[in-house]
């Protein structure tokens, strides 16, 4: 017997929940470093925030202190991504980030902000971010970098990050210096350390 219209309807709807379930299951468990991509651009920039390798001594930018990355004007060309950076700075929020392309809309990284002093104003704070794929390499360690233990163990504290740098175009009108004195700027830079490789409390 052939099926009716809305049979027809209904098993197209089924095969298709099922096909997304199914790709939304294999990403969950094997999201490649580029995430969901669309554009080699977008697919550069998510191998760059998934970067797994460790940065080594050669690869740290000794010029870059929290203070350097706080001073104002056009900085989208005055850092590269190919290089570390070492800061320390005072903790002023830790949170969860919203799910993105980049972890395939499965995990989230950890949106970490600091600045020269605890009670700045968010146009004075820089990101930094903890990524899953660092967070699982930190568990080997013994090192627990979950959102609740780092909101527990670093807020309010001067705590000293390294890491790659990475300049996330995204935010980037979101500024205080690629868009000086925009009302809805909610960071000093669109310069990040991300992904963070090492944390140490100093203070």
């Amino acid at each position: 017997m052939p099926f009716t219209k809305r049979q027809r309807i209904a098993l197209t709807l089924v095969i298709a929940a099922g096909l997304l379930f199914a790709s939304l299951f294999l990403l969950s468990h094997h999201c490649p470093a580029s995430g969901i991509a669309f554009t080699k651009e977008r697919r550069d920039l998510h191998l760059l925030k998934n970067r797994t390798t460790l940065p080594q001594p050669s690869d740290f930018d000794e010029r870059l202190t929290l203070t350097s990355l706080l001073q104002p004007g056009n900085d989208s060309a005055r850092w590269s991504t190919s290089r570390a950076a070492r800061i320390e700075g005072y903790v002023v929020s830790v949170a969860a980030a919203r799910t993105e392309l980049a972890n395939c809309y499965c995990g989230r990284d950890t949106h970490i902000h600091i600045a020269m002093r605890p009670d700045a104003p968010s146009s004075e704070h820089v990101v930094l971010e903890t990524t899953p794929r660092i967070e699982a390499w930190a568990r080997t360690q013994g090192w627990d970098w979950s959102e609740e233990t780092l909101k527990r163990k670093l807020l309010g504290r001067l705590v000293l990050f390294e890491g790659w740098l990475l300049f996330d175009s995204g935010h980037a009108m979101e500024s205080e210096n690629i868009a000086p004195g925009t009302p809805h700027n909610w960071r000093a830079t669109a310069w990040e350390i991300h992904p963070v490789t090492k944390i140490e409390v100093l203070k």
